[in-house]
């Protein structure tokens, strides 16, 4: 079997003609390997065979949409067809997934050069120099790190750093790795120590904003964010950050003035009107964010960002000029692939709306097939994770913690799958004098990385077996830490809801630190539950929904492991199933105060009334008076769902 070493040699030979029949044959063994793929449409380039290196490269970017090199070999053959428009684009998009890639910056520079844009120009310039100036290992993670390898990367920069410890740049690209695998206080601490050294580099603070907004930290965001832009008072990009931070933390009103802002000095930028939408939606400005989304795609009709942030307003309905715009926009070969996957969603939500159920399944299928493509998920891991809940989350463990953990009543965590009806029961309860309405904490989460992770990133995980060997002032401080972390995000109410719906498989965790919180299980159809993930694009954390077999075994999981809650800890928890609350909110908002130990109050019936930022795809519906209509939407797609209902074991 030809190795990729050995295709290299022969390229750098010049024995093209070999090396393609060579790759070829290679290729009937092993269709799927990335670089075989990328090194016969190299060949294609250098025996002049353009549109068969076009070819392959398209085929390579479909299943590996984010190779910077395919980008960067794409933006070579571009260059020879005379193309530098199109070459430019290509190599901006191999940087964009490689930062490493100095071929593809170098090219960059030269075409902006040739093009007379002096502003990209000292852009691409600052990169560069900053690439020239990374010793060759750190440079060698970035690469590592944008091809997905993190643990070989974080073991690359971990051995450097021992080295030499107070090296900035190597301490802000371990955070990055820390970041993307979760374990979020590393990663604070490593920024946090970085900019101790150098207060003012701009990468390692605009990263810190980026990851306290991650950690919903959003007032110290806000507060770095204001940092970056005063030290850097003409550059845009930071502008914005400010912005987003500003909603974040609920001043909208800023936030909206800033984006204005930066309107001004860049009229039409579909970033940042999208943003703005995203803004305006939140608020219940829902003419204005459709203004704002609308003008996004006037300007830039590629940005399927905002098409689909306009579907996602879910009682928008798009006209037919602007599904004919999403159609054409859908058969561009230049369009990004996150792009394609928006546009995917929205002509999915746009044909839903028309009744053309065959059409929209179609969309929505795409949609989500591209977004497995980036996924790692493994329903076999996860299963297994949850059953680990199961094994060392006993009754016997229970019982022998009873008198642990922080005592505050504060917390009712409403949980269970999304679009299970959460929104609506954090809305009906937050309407309520004694109830403040927060976000979607990240903060169980993040104790259960901690756990999990130990003190190295990439440890294997102790969790959920390290739950055992807590002590009862370990577990105390954990209940403490929460409440505490978590009093930013409140308004002075007696109790507060965390809805992040993942908490349902840290329920053990939960009640071991918080022995008396609230804990709500919103609860669904199975087949409705299931086939509204599979057609919601989620932002992030919920892989699961990328596939109908997928998402079918992850509800069993679920319900699986709801049974062992329920047994384990007899009268903590209240299941409310989404079709009960339809037929009779009355009766089931007053179970649901009745659990809290709320007194009953009429708002909570008129919870539509209640002005409150909400941030969930469901912020639109849960202004209006309760409705049945979404109940059986499913059934119109009953026969592309038999995947699901396999999954499910329905009939």
């Amino acid at each position: 079997m030809t190795s990729s070493e050995q295709l290299q040699q022969l390229i750098a030979a010049g024995k093209f003609e070999e090396a393609l029949q060579q790759s070829r044959a290679a290729l009937l063994g092993q269709p799927g390997d990335v670089d075989l793929q990328y090194m016969t449409a190299v060949c294609h380039r250098y025996l002049h065979q353009f549109d068969d290196a076009l070819a392959r490269l398209r085929e390579l970017k479909r299943t590996n949409p984010e190779f910077g090199r395919a980008y960067q070999e794409e933006g070579h053959v571009y260059l020879a067809l005379n193309k530098p428009d199109d070459a430019l684009r290509a190599f901006s998009r191999a940087c964009h997934f490689n930062p490493a890639l100095v071929v593809s910056w170098r090219a960059q520079l030269s075409i902006l050069q040739s093009l007379g844009r002096a502003q990209q120009v000292a852009f691409v310039e600052g990169e560069i120099d900053y690439l020239q100036q990374l010793p060759p290992v750190l440079l060698a993670v970035v690469d590592l790190v944008s091809q997905g390898k993190l643990l070989k990367a974080e073991d690359y920069c971990r051995k450097f750093l021992q080295r030499v410890p107070d090296h900035v740049e190597g301490m802000r690209l371990l955070a990055d790795i820390g970041s993307r695998l979760g374990v979020l206080d590393d990663a604070d601490f490593l920024l946090e120590s970085a900019l101790a050294f150098e207060p003012s580099n701009a990468r390692v603070r605009k990263d810190y904003v980026g990851l306290l907004r991650k950690k919903q930290q959003f007032q110290a965001a806000r507060a770095q964010a204001r940092l970056l832009l005063e030290q850097h008072p003409e550059n845009l990009q930071f502008r914005s950050i400010h912005a987003i931070e500003c909603m974040q933390c609920g001043d909208y009103d800023t936030a909206i003035a800033e984006f204005d802002d930066v309107l001004k000095q860049a009229p039409g930028d579909p970033f940042t009107l999208t943003s703005k939408g995203h803004a305006l939606k939140t608020t219940g400005g829902f003419d204005a964010a459709v203004e704002a989304y609308t003008q996004a795609v006037k300007n830039h009709p590629g940005h399927g960002e905002a098409y689909y942030s306009l579907a996602n307003l879910k009682t928008y309905q798009f006209p037919d000029h602007q599904v004919a715009q999403m159609e054409e926009q859908a058969g561009n070969s230049n369009l990004s692939h996150m792009d394609r996957i928006y546009l995917s969603f929205a002509l999915g939500k746009a044909f839903e709306d028309r009744q053309n159920f065959d059409a929209s399944f179609t969309h929505y299928a795409e949609g989500n097939r591209l977004k497995k493509i980036q996924s790692r998920y493994s329903a076999e891991q996860m299963s297994e994770e949850m059953a680990s809940q199961k094994t060392v989350c006993t009754a016997d463990l229970f019982k022998s913690r009873s008198a642990v953990g922080d005592p505050s009543r504060d917390p009712i965590f409403i949980l269970g799958l999304p679009r299970a009806g959460s929104t609506l029961l954090e809305q009906i309860l937050a309407s309520h004098s004694q109830v403040d309405g927060t976000l979607e904490l990240p903060n169980i989460l993040s104790i259960a990385h901690e756990l999990r992770h130990g003190d190295k990133i990439s440890s294997v995980s102790e969790y959920p077996g390290v739950l055992l060997d807590q002590s009862s002032e370990q577990l105390r401080s954990l209940g403490e830490r929460y409440i505490r972390d978590t009093r930013v995000h409140r308004q002075g109410a007696p109790m507060f809801i965390d809805k992040m719906p993942n908490n349902f498989r840290h329920i053990g965790l939960i009640k071991l630190i918080l022995p008396n919180a609230k804990i709500i299980d919103a609860r669904r159809d199975p087949m409705a539950c299931c086939f509204s993930g599979f057609k919601q694009l989620f932002a992030e954390g919920q892989e699961f929904t990328y596939s109908l077999e997928d998402v079918g075994r992850y509800y069993l999981d679920y319900v699986d492991l709801m049974n062992h809650w329920h047994e384990v800890l007899p009268g903590e928890i209240i299941t409310v199933q989404h079709e009960a609350v339809v037929a009779d909110l009355e009766s089931e908002v007053r179970r649901i105060l009745e659990y809290c130990g709320l007194p009953f109050e009429e708002q909570c019936l008129r919870y539509y009334e209640t002005e409150r930022a909400v941030r969930t795809p469901s912020s639109e519906q849960v202004r209006q008076p309760i409705f049945s209509d979404a109940l059986e939407q499913w059934r119109n797609y009953e026969q592309h769902l038999t995947p699901l209902k396999m999954a499910l074991g329905v009939p």
